[in-house]
């Protein structure tokens, strides 16, 4: 009877601890499950978050096409990076050639759509300044005139040039003829005094009849007067 109590105590004692084993290992899976479903849709938040701040850096990045000619290896339309530079374009097609010449061209200048640069070759430069030196004389020309006939149509001239830097024999004050180099109070004074008796100059040559003006005196301020 002894042996049959003890043995039953002992089956009790291990169907308990099997039960509550049991219960134990039931909450701790329940806790973890619960804990990862929870955590699941708060990673898929994360990606999501991540995914949207891609595309939002992928909407800012704006492109524009522009073409490239001249002395370069590979002229061409380039798509190109809203804010990149003319020189991040000729990086794009592949360099400059050995006859470009960019003294005329900014590299460090953005670009912009359907923007067209131009790289011109050594040659072609040497050629501009030449036709600029050539059409500055054909101004100079036509700002002269053909001896005293004045062109006052020339281009870069806005009013005739003697209004401008000439003093005017027969209407100048006494302080504007003393502007011309050489003349200082004593001549000025005599240069009215003869445009008063004779009723003013009729050529800038009669200039030399003044007392105290010679030749040298009259060629150095020449270019500087008018009637």
């Amino acid at each position: 009877m002894t042996f049959t109590y003890r043995h039953r105590k002992q089956i009790f004692l291990a169907v308990l601890v099997t039960i509550i084993l049991g219960l134990g290992s039931f909450f701790v899976y329940r806790t973890s499950f619960v804990q990862q479903k929870e955590e699941k849709p708060i990673l898929l938040k994360k990606k999501e978050s991540q995914k949207e701040t891609e595309v939002a850096v992928q909407e800012e990045v704006r492109f524009v096409q522009v073409d490239i000619k001249g002395a370069v290896n590979q002229p061409g339309i380039y798509r190109m990076e809203e804010g990149n530079r003319v020189i991040d374009v000729i990086h794009q097609a592949g360099e400059l050639r050995q006859d470009a010449d960019t003294t005329v061209i900014n590299l460090s200048k953005k670009v912009f759509d359907e923007m067209v640069i131009i790289i011109y070759t050594q040659e072609e430069v040497q050629n501009f300044k030449a036709t600029k030196e050539e059409e500055a004389q054909v101004i100079e020309q036509c700002q002269q005139g053909l001896g005293d006939l004045q062109n006052d149509a020339c281009i870069g001239e806005e009013t005739p040039k003697e209004e401008k830097t000439k003093v005017s024999l027969n209407q100048a004050t006494k302080e504007e003829l003393m502007t011309l180099s050489g003349i200082g109070d004593a001549k000025a004074d005599a240069i009215l005094a003869y445009r008063n008796a004779h009723g003013g100059f009729q050529t800038i040559e009669e200039l030399k009849e003044v007392e105290g003006i010679g030749e040298a005196l009259f060629a150095s301020i020449a270019e500087n007067i008018t009637l």
